[in-house]
């Protein structure tokens, strides 16, 4: 296992990823069939040698762009390394990030593939290098400063406080009706609101977020089951159908995975 990056080679036919987000970048290099996703309100689609570039916290969702699907090698580089490949390799400032979300590009795709094969090779060496040439590549042809996103409206602000709620109280979620009294706005202005600061609607958000957490849980030995109950999923058939919907696998086949000896 790299550290810092996780990485996924899959094959999907009729696969439709629910609206979420991904912590980390994501760098997947397409090598059969063709990949749609939807983010920003656009429609992307890429085919063999191309790559998807999703920077984190954007929402998006995805599907077969073909009856025959699609086939990609995906790399998801944590935050704080590619900002360590961009400070090295790159003149950018500030946070960086992709300002495309789908090029052709089969040098870069074929670098992506390497990682892969030598990571499941045993090659950690190799399968570094290659992680941080290629980060470096796609970040100096379609990278730049993502600009920052201040508070700049009170709906702004009422959408950070109904967060900051949601994540408190994960487990057990007030109403909408209830989380806009306690915020003393009114439903429709809540709704659009977070739709306009996230993205998604606050349910939408709210379980991504739980995913995101029941991975954390899984990553550290919690059962599934338990980390259902602990993420405010009614049971660990809930967890599996949103878990699913947006990593790709079931709970338990990634907990596996995860803790699998290297």
């Amino acid at each position: 296992m790299l550290p810092d990056v996780d990485l996924l080679h899959a094959r999907y036919l009729r696969k439709t990823f629910a609206r979420h987000t991904h912590d980390a970048y994501v760098i997947g290099a397409v090598t059969e069939g063709v990949e749609a996703f939807r983010q920003r309100g656009t429609e992307h689609r890429a085919g063999p040698g191309g790559l998807a570039l999703i920077n984190p916290g954007v929402p998006h969702s995805a599907h077969a762009g073909v009856p025959e699907g699609w086939r990609y090698d995906v790399l998801y580089p944590a935050p704080g390394l590619v900002a360590r490949i961009a400070a090295e390799t790159t003149p950018l400032r500030g946070t960086p990030g992709f300002v495309a979300a789908v090029v052709h590009d089969s040098g870069s795709a074929r670098l992506v593939a390497g990682v892969h094969r030598a990571a499941e090779g045993g090659q950690p060496l190799a399968a570094d290098s290659l992680l941080r040439i290629v980060v470096a590549r796609v970040l100096r042809l379609y990278g730049g400063a993502l600009s920052s996103r201040p508070v700049a409206s009170a709906g702004a602000r009422t959408a950070e406080r109904a967060r900051a709620v949601l994540e408190e109280r994960m487990a057990d979620p007030p109403t909408l009706e209830a989380l806009a009294g306690e915020l003393a706005t009114g439903t429709f202005a809540l709704l659009r609101a977070y739709r306009e600061r996230y993205g998604m609607p606050p349910h939408a958000w709210l379980n991504d977020a739980r995913v995101h957490r029941a991975r954390t849980l899984l990553d550290s030995g919690v059962p599934p089951a338990e980390t259902a109950a602990a993420v405010g999923f009614t049971d660990q058939s809930h967890l599996s159908r949103h878990f699913g919907r947006t990593v790709g696998v079931p709970p338990g086949a990634y907990q596996r995975e995860r803790l699998r000896p290297r």
